[in-house]
């Protein structure tokens, strides 16, 4: 989920930017080339962009980084692409700093830390393939006979899997650190404590997408107050409600808080890379049962096919490549 939702946000941001292409990394930025290079020996950040001041070249990046984002989302050779989409971002982000928000960060974060997991095992060209490998070979894979053979690949595949889980838990330790202290930073202002924080940010200019709605939100005081409230409650007790039922009603609140800040505040980029770092913490089964409730969806709305059984369900979310063995538990697929 977290490959297709970065991938995909990532795609949308580059297509949205297109006709502006130019003016925030092109050649005829104000913030050109040789400034940016001139910053980066201060930061130690790089960028690919900078390697030329040639238009085509630039041209060619950005089609480039088109394409990765769209190929990293439908999972095609996702352990190259992975590294590739961390490239891109981190260009990009680096080669207009200045321009950036809180969305590009967790975005550059997401995709490094991304490129360290096994995102390509389910919902992925990848393990479509790998499917059709299956069933187009006759007789099942014989085991590997030599001993040195079989221990490096269950080597490979033990590191693997270690890689990927500590990959998974420094994404969920980010988020939780970024929900913890955007909420206790949210404790020590005194408007936050005033329940009038909200009102001071839907009259501000900067944010205010479309000022009709900000100002007709801003009439209900109460709500408002209570808004502000909730926020910096479920901010604080974010990390302290993953480890039981209480976090689904809490991701529900926070999906509905992501929704308001990105229609209220204009800010699509940052709203979409939280609910997606959001969705890793969905169980397994919550993705398994999908194309079930789709299914009753459907069968209500009088369309579409009857429930599958329950072996069906299970079968929903394609295997995994797992080791030779059957011996080491695969990757999680909670990316």
């Amino acid at each position: 989920m977290l490959r297709i939702g970065y991938g995909l946000l990532y795609l949308v941001f580059l297509l949205r930017e297109f006709p502006h292409r130019d003016e925030i990394w092109g050649p005829g930025s104000p913030w050109t080339p040789a400034l940016a290079r001139e910053l980066f020996d201060q930061t130690g950040w790089n960028s690919i962009l900078t390697l030329s001041d040639s238009r085509a070249y630039f041209e060619l990046c950005y089609a480039l980084a088109l394409a990765t984002s769209a190929l990293f989302a439908l999972g095609w050779r996702t352990r190259v692409l992975s590294v590739l989409f961390a490239v891109v971002v981190i260009s990009f982000h680096a080669r207009a700093i200045f321009m950036t928000d809180g969305g590009d960060n967790l975005v550059l974060l997401m995709a490094i830390y991304l490129a360290f997991t096994a995102c390509g095992r389910r919902w992925s060209l990848d393990a479509r393939r790998v499917r059709l490998r299956a069933a187009r070979t006759e007789a099942p894979a014989q085991l590997v006979k030599r001993p040195v053979l079989r221990q490096l690949r269950e080597s490979r595949a033990t590191l693997t899997t270690v890689v990927h889980n500590c990959g998974m838990f420094v994404i969920a330790v980010q988020v939780c650190f970024l929900y913890g202290s955007a909420g206790l930073f949210k404790v020590q202002g005194a408007s936050w404590g005033a329940g009038t924080a909200l009102h001071f940010v839907l009259n501000l200019r900067l944010f205010q997408p479309w000022p009709a709605l900000s100002h007709l939100v801003d009439q209900h005081t109460i709500l408002i107050a209570v808004a502000g409230y909730m926020t910096v409650l479920l901010q604080v007790a974010f990390p302290f409600v993953l480890f039981g039922r209480l976090k689904y009603p809490v991701l529900a609140m926070l999906l509905g808080m992501h929704l308001g800040i990105a229609v209220l505040m204009g800010l699509p980029l940052f709203s979409g890379a939280m609910i997606i770092a959001d969705a890793a913490f969905l169980p397994d089964r919550f993705y398994t049962s999908l194309p079930y409730l789709w299914q009753r969806v459907a069968l209500r709305a009088g369309v579409g096919q009857p429930e599958p059984s329950p072996a069906a369900r299970a079968g929903s979310v394609p295997a995994q490549v797992r080791p030779t063995t059957g011996s080491l538990k695969s990757p999680s697929a909670g990316t």
